[in-house]
């Protein structure tokens, strides 16, 4: 494990917005050392994530990865919160990720099923390899429609949209923890990725 000298900040960028059809973009990403790139993949950040929702959440939410795909399921039931197709690998110059589609599950509105996309992405680049995860066209069924009224936006706001950015963050932090060492302290900064109602 790579030690580093004294203590230092992390920035991790975060972007979570309504878009105007009142789906969900939400983005998180840090950057590490050019140096831990042969220790990374986006299959590996697929597996730590699982793998840390089920520590976060203290087994109540539990992935369960199958050949037909990947469900957030509750503990002691058959409800899926979530239920995403088997992620698809993409490849280029300095970039790959994974991507898994959201097919269902309790927390998606019914008519909307079929939209969705959860992403693992490596970018390289000068300043190091940015490990970034992506939500794109998430239809929460807190939300109701695509026309949701003010009180679904704050219960959205300050339940679901919170806790997934808490999630995303201490995940990504841990990672790089672990990856580069531990010490320093977290800074979150506000990115801009996209125009939209900030969560």
């Amino acid at each position: 494990m790579r030690k580093t000298e004294g203590p230092f900040t992390r920035e991790i960028a975060c972007q979570q917005i309504l878009m105007e059809d009142s789906s969900v973009f939400s983005v998180q990403w840090t950057t590490v050392p050019s140096d831990l790139r042969p220790r990374l993949s986006a299959e590996f950040l697929l597996e730590r994530y699982l793998a840390y929702i089920r520590r976060f959440t203290l087994t109540l939410i539990r992935p369960m990865v199958a050949a037909d795909g990947i469900a957030f399921r509750l503990a002691g039931t058959r409800r899926s919160l979530i239920l995403f197709t088997p992620p698809a690998r993409r490849e280029g110059p300095g970039h790959e990720s994974l991507s898994l589609r959201i097919c269902g599950g309790f927390l998606v509105q019914g008519r909307q099923c079929d939209r969705g996309e959860l992403s693992f992405m490596l970018d390289d680049d000068v300043s190091g390899v940015r490990l970034t995860l992506r939500l794109t066209d998430y239809c929460p069924l807190l939300l109701g429609s695509s026309e949701p009224s003010r009180l679904r936006k704050w219960l959205y706001r300050f339940t679901q949209a919170y806790i997934h950015k808490v999630v995303t963050v201490r995940f990504l932090a841990r990672v790089y923890a672990d990856l580069a060492g531990g010490g320093g302290c977290v800074r979150v900064v506000r990115a801009r990725v996209r125009e939209g109602e900030d969560l």
